[in-house]
């Protein structure tokens, strides 16, 4: 991977960790996930006069990567309710990396050097410890990890069809536009008997806003990469969003900064190097 690709995949993974954050945060986080990816439709609309549909290859990738999508965030929402997001949020994307490597391999024949694939143990085993650092005195819940796998699972889905889509479609920018949309059709019909979506988007616009940018912004970056990276690397950058967030919460939050974080934060740190090397 070239430096411009990894310093784009670590500004996703920022941008990815804020607004996910910020849903978490929220005292509604369904009806904010909701507001977030309509508004980040309505953002991206007007686009496609400019960019056109993605290429006709590319939507049998875009209708898995919707279907998938809303399966991953139907499950983080459920793993939130019962385990928090400290420790579903890392775990999730820990399985998410490891099931990336034999999926790329699969699909795209792509295989890991041996420092690619040491990159990928060390940022799956950081976000393992991010995990047993937040968890408390309690067990998580058996229906919680059964949530979690659910969606550490549907998440390398998504990513599969969307590095699979993006490198069919013509135009990274035309199929991430397509893809928030759709995203959000789906989900605005999956929550069609929860609440009104105007009405939750109304409710929630002015915090919806700023969290629509970045998470548009986030995943326009790693669909640019994946049209030049290999995908397993990339996705494994990606997922330090986790190592953000608990960035995020010490700097902003005043968190502990504790030894196992400090440990976590290293592991993600040394992966980056050898990542490039995948």
């Amino acid at each position: 991977m070239d430096a411009i690709h990894v310093a784009a995949a670590l500004l996703s993974a920022l941008l990815h960790a804020g607004w996910n954050a910020a849903v978490k945060a929220n005292a509604r986080p369904p009806q904010m996930m909701t507001a977030q990816m309509t508004m980040s439709a309505l953002i991206v609309l007007p686009g496609l006069l400019w960019t056109g549909l993605p290429a006709t290859a590319s939507w049998p990738w875009i209708a898995g990567s919707t279907a998938s999508n809303l399966v991953a965030v139907s499950a983080l929402l459920r793993a939130y309710e019962s385990s928090g997001f400290g420790i579903a949020y890392p775990v999730v994307r820990a399985i998410c990396v490891l099931l990336v490597v034999p999926l790329a391999a699969a699909l795209s024949g792509e295989t890991l050097s041996l420092a690619g694939l040491a990159g990928v143990g060390l940022i799956s085993l950081s976000l393992l410890l991010l995990a047993m650092g937040n968890a408390g005195p309690g067990a998580v819940p058996r229906a919680a990890m059964g949530w979690i796998a659910v969606a550490g699972a549907a998440t390398a889905a998504y990513v599969m069809c969307d590095a699979q889509g993006v490198r069919r479609a013509g135009s990274p920018v035309a199929y991430g536009f397509v893809v928030s949309i759709t995203n959000a059709a789906l989900m605005l019909w999956w929550q069609r008997k929860a609440s009104r979506p105007w009405q939750v988007l109304a409710q929630h616009a002015a915090a919806a806003g700023p969290l629509s940018l970045a998470a548009v912004a986030s995943y326009l970056l790693i669909l640019w990469v994946w049209t030049r990276a290999p995908i397993a690397p990339a996705a494994a950058l990606r997922d330090t969003s986790a190592i953000f967030a608990i960035l995020i919460a010490i700097v902003w939050l005043r968190e502990p900064f504790t030894r196992l974080r400090l440990l976590a934060i290293g592991l993600a740190a040394a992966a980056v190097p050898l990542l490039r090397l995948a």
